[in-house]
């Protein structure tokens, strides 16, 4: 199961049509720390070729993903 299974898991649980979660949020759902690049918003970018480890992961979902800009935290969209 790759780093960011959980979080595609529990996304696809949500049916809001948007929400954020802070990082310590997400750090909590996935069991591990995020890198400093997850300040970056190319790290959350929803390329279609994108291969990084959470476009991966979120590809199967109905979810987008932004990091917040000047803050700690993603907002996830569905499409």
């Amino acid at each position: 199961m790759g780093k960011f299974k959980p979080l595609a898991e529990y996304c696809m649980a949500q049916s809001l049509r948007e929400f954020e979660l802070p990082f310590h949020r997400i750090e909590q759902i996935i069991g591990g720390k995020l890198p400093a690049s997850a300040l970056r918003p190319q790290y959350w970018a929803n390329t279609s070729g994108g291969s990084g480890p959470v476009r991966a992961e979120m590809k199967a979902t109905p979810c987008d993903t932004f990091l917040v800009s000047g803050s700690k935290r993603v907002r996830f969209a569905r499409r």
